[in-house]
């Protein structure tokens, strides 16, 4: 028998390794036996995939019959190897016998990050979110009804989500980056484009363009990509609240074009929500904003350029004139040193109210915590839709188009950031000079711009003057054609201008 002190030296030394040896071995073996099961599957095959539907809309008392195709389309490179699934809702019209002579209109929203869902659901599609004549949509449930200032009947329609947006998402392997930049938006939504128009035997149809936003950004890319790469000549492009040179936006020190190109929206604002002078809000908004806009070009810019070698008295009177334009206090506009931020404007107008306006829409009012801030938490104007077109949406697209995905339906995604601005890299984005250049070179390139007066996001006057420096020739300058709304960026939601918008699309077709 071991003595006392043997024993436990043949348990630490001896028996206590071996033991841990051998249930090391028995765990390697439990963990071999379990690895057959846990072996990664394969992901299926990246491959086109559709559901086809049919339905009817009724436009201005006529029965439109439709086809809808709701789907992923597969980017490849030439030698077959998947790079993307782009996702797409397409409305054909029904007995049409010559798409010759049918137009088709490719169309998407902005962001970046943004799906086509509000171009889809609120402006273009077969159905439309209900909302009260101002645009803001009822508590929950929400309803989807008939969108009877559709264009279907003017045009088929294919909404585009470009990749990370909506279901599209790059293939597996691929670095979704690849897809988040300036160039690299336009080339794989202008293949989406020519990969549909290839298939579905529309190269000879008269092809157009609409977009939103960021999405009109993406069209004026477009314009010219498309006309360069693939020769194909587009008939015409809607632009709605437009922003194609990114200088006119960008609150940048030593950039003051944005608190010129602000102002007139600023008055608009101002005048909605009653905080005018009385001579000026007794006026219609249009004649007070004609004014803003003559303040804005003359004095303002000229004391602007002058920077600090304005002097005293004229500073005085620049401020007392833009406190005038915009219901903001004489003594907040001199703190500004005359250069009022959009983020600033949204908290000040109505901060003694404890409310802010919206970003999207200025006539909608929000509470944040306080009102001590320089800047909203949140924008009202977008909270007051998102929840409808994003619940509807989600709910049309299985029950109605039949379209099933286990995805998240990206609405409105930050997983695009950061944004590639590739060779914009040191100066601002302007693809103002893409579009021009596609209009001399196809001098048929008709455009159609929509202007909110109460948009905050692509301010009108900033528009005016993108377009006022295009540089068009003389006789190419009626091509362009500039229409205004009372409303905001989503100008349709409200049911006056969703009417006028397609009143003033139906030339455009014609």
């Amino acid at each position: 028998m071991l003595d006392t002190m043997t024993r436990r030296w043949f348990l630490t030394a001896v028996a206590a390794p071996a033991l841990a040896q051998e249930n090391k071995r028995e765990e390697e073996s439990c963990e071999a036996g379990d690895r057959e099961p846990r072996k990664k599957k394969k992901k299926p095959k990246l491959e086109d995939r559709s559901s086809v539907t049919k339905g009817a809309v009724t436009i201005e008392g006529r029965k439109i019959s439709y086809t809808a195709t709701a789907g992923a389309l597969v980017l490849r490179e030439e030698d077959g190897t998947p790079r993307a699934s782009v996702f797409y809702i397409a409305y054909v019209r029904e007995g049409t016998q010559n798409p010759a002579k049918r137009p088709i209109t490719f169309t998407f929203n902005g962001g970046p990050g943004s799906s086509s869902v509000w171009l889809h659901m609120g402006a273009f599609g077969p159905r439309r979110v209900k909302t009260d004549p101002q645009g803001y949509p009822p508590p929950p449930p929400f309803q989807l009804v008939n969108n009877g200032y559709s264009i279907l009947d003017l045009t088929d329609l294919v909404f585009i989500d470009p990749v990370t947006t909506g279901f599209s998402r790059a293939a597996e392997g691929v670095d979704p980056k690849e897809f988040h930049g300036v160039e690299e938006d336009i080339h794989s939504v202008g293949e989406f484009i020519r990969l549909y128009t290839s298939r579905n035997g529309r190269w000879a149809s008269p092809k157009y363009l609409a977009g939103e936003s960021y999405g009109t950004t993406r069209a004026a890319g477009l314009a010219g990509y498309l006309q360069s790469r693939y020769g194909m000549y587009l008939n015409g492009v809607t632009l709605i609240s437009a922003i194609l040179n990114f200088q006119t936006a960008r609150f940048d020190r030593g950039n003051d074009l944005p608190f010129i190109l602000f102002l007139p929206t600023y008055t608009a604002t101002a005048w909605y929500h009653k905080k005018l002078p009385r001579d000026l809000q007794s006026r219609p908004l249009a004649e007070v904003v004609e004014k803003a806009r003559q303040f804005a070009r003359k004095d303002y810019t000229l004391a602007l350029m002058q920077g600090d070698a304005l002097d005293a008295g004229a500073r005085g009177r620049i401020t007392k004139q833009l406190a005038r334009f915009t219901g903001l206090s004489p003594v907040y506009v001199e703190r500004t040193r005359q250069r009022i931020s959009i983020h600033r404007f949204v908290k000040e107008l109505l901060r003694d109210e404890g409310h802010t306006v919206g970003r999207y829409d200025s006539r909608i009012k929000g509470r944040d915590y306080d009102s001590a801030g320089e800047r909203f938490e949140h924008d009202p104007s977008y909270a007051i839709i998102q929840g409808a077109f994003s619940t509807l949406f989600k709910d049309y697209v299985r029950r109605t188009l039949k379209f099933e995905s286990d995805l998240v339906y990206e609405i409105l995604t930050s997983r695009v950031r950061p944004w590639s601005f590739d060779d914009w890299e040191n100066r601002y984005v302007n693809v103002a000079e893409t579009l021009r250049k596609a209009m001399v070179r196809n001098p048929s390139l008709k455009v159609m711009v929509a202007n909110g007066y109460y948009d905050l996001a692509t301010p009108f006057f900033a528009t005016e003057y993108t377009f006022n420096h295009l540089g068009l020739p003389a006789e190419l300058r009626g091509n362009v054609r500039l229409e205004y709304y009372e409303a905001g960026h989503m100008m349709y939601l409200r049911e006056a201008d969703h009417r006028k918008l397609r009143e003033d699309l139906k030339p455009l077709y014609s």
